[in-house]
């Protein structure tokens, strides 16, 4: 199989199981606790952490039963850092990266890879779903000049998926360089 990620060309074998999982899911409606806008940390509990879960259920039977696979999770530098109106994001951040973490534990025996890959500020279409509307501006305005490149995070996961059988890289945490998330 031929992946074409940015500018390069690399070959994967496929070995016509069920070889990689990609859980990236994440919605941003960022607002204060005290605003209690419960609707959107329900959406979001649903689609960060949730999301991430399902993902996991639908492949790791198959996985174990091949006794090979690599699921790759991403968390979030939101996981590691809270700033104001992100509370309940880094929370759903944080459960992604402890899940992943005993993960990891548990598929051992199977010869199951797994990745945690925490990305900041990536040029993605996030800051659209943040719905407070003076929290939306200052995300916009934060996203328009401190992110790096989407083709970033693609080469990530390619260097993680690209590594030998025995390599499990487990967590990779980057940033673009101009910002602190």
């Amino acid at each position: 199989m031929i992946r074409s990620i940015g500018s390069s060309t690399r070959r994967w074998t496929h070995s016509g199981e069920l070889d990689v999982i990609l859980n990236n899911a994440g919605i941003l409606p960022l607002s204060p606790l005290e605003r209690l806008t419960i609707a959107d940390w329900d959406r979001m509990t649903d689609v960060n952490a949730k999301g991430m879960l399902y993902g996991i259920a639908a492949v790791l039977p198959h996985m174990e039963r091949q006794m090979s696979g690599h699921i790759i999770n991403v968390p979030s530098v939101a996981g590691f850092k809270v700033i104001p109106t992100s509370s309940v994001y880094s929370a759903n951040k944080t459960a992604v990266r402890v899940i992943s973490g005993g993960l990891c534990q548990e598929v051992k025996p199977y010869n199951i890879r797994t990745t945690m890959i925490s990305p900041g500020a990536t040029d993605t279409e996030r800051p659209g779903s943040v719905t407070d509307r003076d929290i939306t501006e200052n995300v916009r305005a934060l996203f328009a000049v401190n992110t790096g490149p989407a083709d970033t995070f693609a080469r990530t996961v390619a260097f993680a998926i690209e590594q030998s059988e025995d390599v499990d890289v487990n967590e990779i945490l980057f940033r673009p360089t101009n910002h602190e998330l």
